[in-house]
């Protein structure tokens, strides 16, 4: 099945339809993957601190502060 779409093409297959297609803007499926992502394991105010540190870690490395060492002695 194809689709026209404000001038773009959609090609969706009949296994696709089959199973069930949702089209969502990108800042609508950001928010709706934030907002079900399982944080309920985590208990007490050290997991809490856990969190801000994991979180705090990935945005370093998404920055590129990060650094590929082959054994801790090249952290010296």
């Amino acid at each position: 099945m194809v689709k026209i779409i404000d001038n773009k093409i959609i090609k969706i297959s009949k296994q696709a339809l089959k199973r069930g297609v949702v089209i969502l803007d990108l800042k609508e499926y950001e928010r709706l993957r934030e907002e079900t992502t399982p944080t309920y394991y985590l208990k007490g105010k050290e997991a809490e601190k856990l969190d801000k540190l994991v979180e705090e870690g990935l945005r370093e490395y998404k920055k590129g502060k990060c650094r590929v060492i082959k054994s801790l002695a090249d952290l010296e």
